[in-house]
């Protein structure tokens, strides 16, 4: 297992859409693996491959996050959102890929999600609370969208600014 470099806005890649994966390999679940070694030492409830530079349709999460909380990590393969309530919540969201900046982002508050875990093996759940707004996130980022496309534009443009800034004053050290 390794930790892999995350990509940073606005690295072209992380507005790609990403191919499914066809077949789930020792390659495939060696990804997956890194993945959350990645998202735990960022550290983070969330990841896309995109984010880490690999176009294919995988996500890893575990929104277990108190330290007493037992870790529920899992790698999803071509996860696909089934069903999503009409209940919509707003909070506060955030992006390895976007560090350091937060904006109120609206979402469904459950959703119903299918995908192929590392085993090859059909999985569904329901999820809510943070579980639901993370995999909502990082399906997005499937899709080339980042949390900052949910906000209007001068928010967007907002983060943006901060974002460039913070990225010309770490290059400076």
């Amino acid at each position: 297992m390794s930790i892999r470099p995350i990509l940073i806005h606005p690295d072209p890649r992380l507005k790609k859409v990403c191919a499914p994966v066809e077949q789930i390999t020792d390659e495939m679940r060696a990804l997956g693996r890194d993945m959350l070694e990645t998202m735990y030492d960022a550290p983070g409830v969330g990841l896309a491959a995109p984010q880490v530079g690999v176009l294919k349709r995988v996500i890893v999460m575990d929104c277990n996050k108190p330290p007493e909380a037992e870790p529920r990590p899992l790698v999803m393969f071509n996860p696909e959102i089934l069903w999503q309530s009409a209940d919509i919540v707003a909070s506060e969201e955030g992006c390895l890929s976007l560090p350091e900046q937060f904006a109120p982002v609206h979402r469904a508050a459950e959703v119903r999600a299918r995908w192929t875990d590392p085993d090859g093996a059909a999985q569904e759940e329901t999820f809510d609370g943070l579980w639901s707004v993370c995999l909502q996130h990082e399906i997005d980022h499937l899709n080339g969208v980042l949390f900052i496309d949910h906000l209007g534009l001068l928010k967007r443009q907002m983060v943006t600014r901060r974002l460039a800034k913070l990225m010309r004053e770490r290059a400076r050290g």
